[in-house]
């Protein structure tokens, strides 16, 4: 299952923190964890240092506190965890599908999952809470769209229609036909 893993597994690029300038790169690969620095100061004695580079096995990296304490304060702990995850082997293969295909996953799932996966991460917040996943479970449950539906949708958002009765709907669109007729004819 490893080898369906891309050559770098995690990359993160930051500053330290204040009062440095200095900044920092973390590459975790399928076989190293490399951490890279430039110092940025206006010191004189530092202007001529050059970018530094430390390169670890993943099994060295777990036994090596000093580049992990380095890694914590400059990125945080959770990214120090993460890393130590890869380098145990503990791969999150769902946190690496691409948007658009969990977002097809997702579709697929009872509103009361969708509500319960909405509260395990940020990022899945953010998925199931956006338009396209909308548009698609409405897409799923309607028979026909109509035109004047989708320009409804798109103003007040895929996710508020779903949850709107037929009734107001049809009220809604009767409306906006209205709204667009008396506006067409103010024009002319």
């Amino acid at each position: 299952m490893a080898s369906w893993l891309p050559e770098t597994l995690f990359e993160i690029v930051g500053q330290g923190p204040a009062p440095s300038k200095d900044y920092y790169q973390l590459l975790v690969t399928r076989s190293q964890v490399i951490f890279r620095w430039w110092k940025i100061s206006l010191r004189s004695e530092y202007r001529s240092s050059k970018p530094g580079e430390t390169k670890e096995s993943h099994e060295d990296f777990l036994e090596n506190s000093h580049l992990q304490v380095q890694i914590a304060l400059i990125f945080g702990a959770r990214t120090l965890d993460y890393v130590f995850n890869l380098c145990e082997g503990k791969f999150d293969f769902l946190e690496r599908l691409p948007d658009k295909l969990l977002l097809n996953i997702i579709s697929y799932l009872d509103l009361e999952d969708v509500t319960n996966l909405s509260l395990t991460s940020h990022r899945f917040s953010k998925l199931c809470k956006s338009d396209e996943l909308w548009e698609m479970i409405v897409q799923s449950a309607c028979d026909n769209i109509t035109p004047d539906m989708r320009a409804l949708a798109e103003e007040m958002g895929w996710r508020q229609m779903f949850f709107t009765n037929k009734l107001q709907l049809q009220r809604q669109i009767r409306k906006r036909k209205q709204k667009q007729g008396s506006q067409s004819s103010s024009q002319l």
